[in-house]
Formats: C-alpha cells, structure tokens, sequence
C-alpha cells in the first residue's frame, strides 16, 4: 500500500502549494475508518482508496478530488457518517463523497427499464459536480486492475458493465487512454483466448518483422528534422481490444489487418501541427477516407488533434495523430482538465471545456426523452459515438455521429427541416435518404409542405434527436387511432377474465404502470408497447393470464382482415413481443415484418400496403424460428455445450450452419424455434456470459427479403 507521505508527494509533483495537513488528515481518517475490512485478495481494505488516489494524481487533479478518493466508500462501507465527513473536511469533499456513494449504488447492468433510469441519475450525479464521474472512473479502473481476486460470475457481470457503460463514457469524456485500459482489462475476461490469440500474432509479426515502431519513429523524425520541426515522436502497437473490435468491424483476420500501429507527433504550435501534416504526406502516400482534422472543428470535449493514416514500411498501414502540448495534455485527460494543476495554480489550457457546457450540451436532448428505452438508445447512440463534420449550402458546419444520413442532418438543423423532409442531395447530386454521410460533404436538404415523418425513418435515422423528434411526431399522428384500439384491446382482456374495463380500472392500471393517464395507457396498448395482460395484471394480478394455455398460430396476429392468413418474413424473422407491420401481397396474405426491418424501405412508396399488426398478448408457442449469429472458440466440447444450453434455455435448435472456421475460433448461424422477443434476449444474454462465446448477435439476412409481387 503507498504509504501517506508517498501519495503526497505524488500530489506535490505537480501541486506544491497542496494541504499536505488536509491530505494527511484524510488518509488516517479513512484508514482509520477501514480497520479491520479486507479485499477480495486478502488485502486490507483501504490499499483500494489509496489507489485509486493514486490514479487520480496521474490527471494532476485538486486536493478535493484526491480527498475524495480516499473517502470515496467510507459513507457507504463505515461508520461514517455524511455529517462528519463534512464537518472534518467540508460541504464539497462532503458532497463528492455521497455522489459517488449513490454512483456505487446503481445496479447499472441490470433490467433495461431500470438501466435506463439508472442512466438518468448518473447523468444527474455528474451534472452536479463532474468530478463525481471522475472519481468512479478512477474506482472502477483499479477494480478492474484486481478483478481476479472475485468470482468469475461477478468477474463477468463486472466486465460487461465496464465495457457497456464505463468505458465510453471515459472515451466521451476525453480520456481515451483509460478508455482503452478499461476495454481491455474487461476483454481479457470476457473473451480471455480472443486476447491470448492477439497477443500471440503480435509476438509472431514481431519475430517475423523486428521492431517496427523503432523503425518508423526513426523515419518520422529524420523527416522533420529535414524541414526543421522540433516535435516528439512516440509510437505503440494498439491494444489487444482495439484489434479485435477492427477484426470484428471489417471481418477480417488478424495478417489482413493493416493499420495496428499508432504515432503521436507533439510540436511546439498548431502552425507546425500542419508542417507536419505536410512531411509526413510527402514522405508516405496518405490513405484515402483516412482524414480528420479535430484542430479546426473539435470534439465537444475539447479534444483537439489532426488524424492521418498512412502507408508505412512494406506498405502497413499506421495511423498518426498530430497535435501541441496543450491539446495533448486535454486529450490525456479529456474534461478533467478543468481541474488540472501545476505548479501549484488551475492549468489555464485553452483547450479545457467548461465542464458545466459540457454536461448540459451532453444532457439536453436526454431530457425530452419521456420513454425509458428511448433514453437509453439515445445515451448509448451519443456515447458510442464518433463524429463526422458536413456542410450547409452556405458553409456552416453541422457535427454528427459516424453513419448519420440526410435524415439526421435535417433534424440537426431544426425539428421543422427534419419533419418536412422529401430528398437530399449531397455534393450536388441527389441521393436516397439511407445513405450514409462523410466527412465534408455538402448536404442540402429537400423540403416539401404538407410531408410529415415516415415510420420508415426509424430505421435510417441514427441519432437521438432525430428519432426522438420522429417517434413523438409519429405518436401525436397515431395517438387517436391508438387509443381507439388499445380500448377495444382493454375491453376484450377485462371481459376474458370476467370484469368491465371501466374508466376507473383503466385509471387505476395508468396509476399502477406509472404512466401519465388513462389516455397514454390506451395508445400504449393500442401501439403494442404494453399487452392487455400487463394491463389486467396491474388491476387484478391474480386473474391475469400469467400461464393460460398457449395462442394458436392462427390467431398469433391482431389486425388482419377475417380469413386473412400471414406468414413471417424470412429477413427479419419477427418475434412475438416485436413491433411489427404487415404488407399485403395479392394472393398470398399478409407478410409481417418487424417495424425496423431494413426492407421495409422499399415499400414507402406504396403505403396502401402497410397493415397496422401487433401479436396477440398471451402466451405463445416455441415454434418461431430464429437465427443466432455465434463465434465461438474452437476447443472440444465448446460447440455441444453451447447446444446443451440452448436445450437447458426451453429453446429447440432446428438447423445449424457454420459460416467460418479458424483454427482458434468457428462463426456459425444457429436457428433456434422460441417462443417470444423476452426469451431471445434471456438466451442471449446466458450465451454472452459464456468464457467460449466471443460474440453473439440476432441474425437478419436482408437477402432473404420477400420479393415485391403485384
């Protein structure tokens, strides 16, 4: 464990003028407040807040933080008391402690709708005061450092929770390389012979090519010596995590990969950023596509960098990030920044956001959310995110996430240009709604009066503030026609259980469901977000039809016309609990997609074939099938144990493909016949907390879409 006056001096480092009384004050305290407690390890207790302290130092961060550290659980696991801690150390150090007390205290892996909640609280901790989120990170970061010491069951549920939630909000933050650190200490759990396997191709290219990093530093710097630009030069091989997502991103293997070293180019002013730039392009041949220059339009974090990748030594691939001191130091750091020292006063970057702007700029569209999910597709969308910049007509720079379309472009602008929205052209020329938009192109967005949201756009569109703005002008449009039949819904299910859905048992469910009024609960149930058996239950929980005897599929689907028959679309194979459409075909019915099937675009033009579907609520038969696309490691008995928790999950394997094989891991497609949307993702979820699965996700095979017929 550091000892108290080690950790000092840590802090004196780069804070002379620290209370060193204070810091002393806060170990014994907190020492003292963990006598006797021990780690999963066998070690004391309190060697965790000392270093996480420790960590927190390496950001060069103020004394309250570094107190807060190592007061961090003494609110939570002592004796102590809010009152003390702030009459001993004061109202801040106080409050920092108990926001990260409540921080620790969300379950932030649990059920969705939870989870969602749980996010909002985290985004109010933070709004608060940012350096609570700071002080979590830091936690975390040396949890997952001594991870080994827990049981492998809580191993991976802490893992899973780190590389969701944790780790991008680091990155989002600015501080990637806590980022990375985070994503590959929860790699080397969750998929331990993934990262065993990258760490042993990279032992054999070193063998095969010797030291390549020495190599190109070496080049990178006599270029620059040539044209008399004083910078450093640093370079690495990226993390084991970071290859492996790039491998699963492009579907590639490991001797195909070429971009798996990163340089970092510091200079002395943003004028040499440039110079740089140009060396190095006349030197190596730039990569097309590969661009992005975060010096003239940053990162809302205030990260600032010129990003190049080039063709190296034997024609590899290497990235090269080019940037000042200062931008260096805020990309280290991200937003903690605003509270760095050194030399005993605030370091006045001007790089360093305003974390307050920061905050309210990350939360602001967070907040007109109304529904659970919906908020949380819309923080994880903006977490995950990365930027592309793009033009108006007249030169303005719109910022928006990797894959946007013109339809988040729109809505970027205002709400009104999103809702009115008919075509785009981009460069000049006019393409679909779905495509994909790149650094700096020029967007023009086609209006038309009278246009209004298409249900279709839920699938092109990417960000939170356009869905949002769709979904809620989608609602407003169908909320009378929902209500009516979310009526006839509550009306039937009463009746079948022998009561009246009368407007006091309907305002008693709303109550009971937490929704606003009677009319909500009605287009809730009328827009299939809830069934009529959620609905009976929160009324009469024991008459609801919790087990009953199970849906015929004939009457699977609601909304079809009588002696209307459907059958499943093989694209998307939609699952009872899904939102769904159907499109009508002469002759053959209806087939019933799910609402975000990618085919679906192809039949906007023609909306007299849309039929508003939802499935029946009950319970329905396991005889839905369902394809599962599984990498897997390639060990004996991996594959049969797999098959036996599938059988273990009530969930029966119809066929079985392999796509891939490796000699360290198989891909494969899984179809297996189950019974609704809830049993698919607890299958899922069971799979992905097994060490041999690498990866699991739903199978839509777009190929397989119905052919159009007349």
């Amino acid at each position: 464990m550091i000892a108290a006056e080690d950790l000092i001096a840590l802090v004196r480092n780069y804070n002379p003028k620290t209370n060193e009384k204070r810091l002393t004050e806060a170990y014994d305290f907190g020492k003292q407040m963990h006598e006797g407690q021990t780690r999963h390890s066998g070690e004391p207790y309190f060697t965790h807040p000392v270093a996480v302290a420790a960590i927190l130092t390496e950001q060069r961060l103020d004394d309250a933080t570094i107190v807060t550290a190592l007061l961090h659980d003494t609110i939570e696991d002592t004796k102590a008391s809010y009152g003390q801690v702030s009459e001993l150390f004061g109202e801040e150090v106080a409050m920092l402690v108990d926001g990260v007390t409540k921080l620790t205290n969300l379950q932030l892996s649990s059920r969705e709708t939870k989870q969602a909640e749980n996010f909002r609280k985290l985004f109010m901790a933070m709004s608060k005061d940012l350096r609570v989120i700071l002080v979590k990170l830091a936690d975390r970061l040396h949890n997952m450092r001594t991870i080994k010491a827990m049981r492998p069951d809580k191993q991976v549920v802490k893992a899973r929770e780190t590389m969701d939630i944790y780790a991008p909000l680091a990155g989002r933050m600015g501080m990637q390389w806590m980022r990375e650190e985070l994503e590959d200490l929860a790699f080397r759990v969750l998929n331990p012979e993934g990262r065993q396997s990258i760490i042993r191709r990279f032992i054999t290219l070193q063998r095969e090519t010797g030291d390549v990093i020495h190599r190109i530093t070496g080049d990178m710097r006599h270029e620059l010596d040539k044209v008399d630009i004083e910078a450093e030069v640093f370079g690495r091989a990226k993390k084991p995590y970071s290859i492996w997502r790039k491998m699963q991103e492009k579907d590639q293997g490991f001797s195909r990969l070429s971009d798996i070293y990163g340089f970092r180019i510091i200079t002395q002013s943003e004028e040499d950023c440039y110079r740089t730039l140009g060396a190095i392009h006349q030197r190596w041949r730039a990569v097309p596509g590969r661009f992005k220059d975060y010096i003239s339009q940053p990162k809302s974090n205030g990260y600032r960098s010129i990003h190049t990748t080039v063709s190296g030594r034997d024609g590899k691939r290497v990235e090269v990030q080019i940037r000042t001191r200062q931008m260096h130091d805020v990309a280290e750091t991200g937003v903690a920044a605003h509270w760095s020292y050194r030399d005993g006063v605030r370091t006045q970057n001007p790089f360093a956001v305003d974390p307050a702007k920061w905050i309210a700029n990350l939360t602001e569209q967070f907040d007109s959310e109304e529904d659970h999910e919906d908020f949380l597709e819309a923080v994880k969308l903006e977490m995950y995110s990365d930027q592309v910049f793009c033009f108006t007509p007249t030169g303005d720079v719109v910022k928006l996430p990797r894959g946007a379309t013109p339809i988040d472009y729109g809505y970027a602008i205002h709400t009104r240009i999103g809702h009115a929205c008919v075509g785009a052209k981009v460069d000049g020329i006019r393409v679909p709604l779905w495509t994909r938009l790149k650094n700096g192109q020029s967007v023009e967005i086609i209006t038309a009066e009278g246009q209004t949201p298409q249900v279709s756009w839920l699938d092109i569109a990417t960000t939170g503030k356009a869905r949002t703005a769709i979904r809620r002008a989608l609602r407003d449009v169908d909320k009378g026609r929902f209500i009516k039949l979310g009526h006839e819904l509550a009306r039937f299910a009463f009746e079948h259980v022998g009561r009246k859905a009368t407007d006091k048992a309907l305002d008693t469910a709303a109550k009971a469901l937490r929704l606003k009024d009677r009319d909500e609960l009605l287009a809730n149930l009328g827009s299939a977000e809830l069934t009529a058996n959620d609905v009976v239950q929160a009324v009469y929980p024991d008459l609801a039809d919790t087990e009953g005897e199970q849906i015929p599929l004939r009457r699977a689907v609601v909304g079809l016309e009588p002696g209307q028959s459907f059958e499943r679309a093989p694209c998307c194979q939609p699952l009872p609990g899904e939102r769904i459409v159907g499109i009508t075909y002469r002759g053959k019915g209806v087939v019933v997609h799910a609402m975000d099937c990618a085919a679906m675009t192809a039949f906007d033009d023609q909306p007299d074939r849309w039929v508003d579907l939802h499935w029946h609520s009950g319970n329905h038969p396991a005889v839905y099938s369902t394809t599962l696309d599984v990498t897997i490691g390639n060990d004996a008995g991996v594959l049969g144990r797999i098959c036996t928790l599938i059988g273990e999950h009530k969930a029966n394997i119809s066929d079985l493909k392999f796509l891939d094989r490796k000699p360290d891991f198989f891909r494969l497609l899984i179809n297996v016949e189950l019974r609704d949307l809830e049993q698919l993702h607890s299958l899922m979820l069971m799979l992905e907390a097994e060490s041999d699965v690498a990866t699991i996700e739903r199978h839509r095979n777009q190929n397989a879409a119905d052919p159009d017929a007349s």
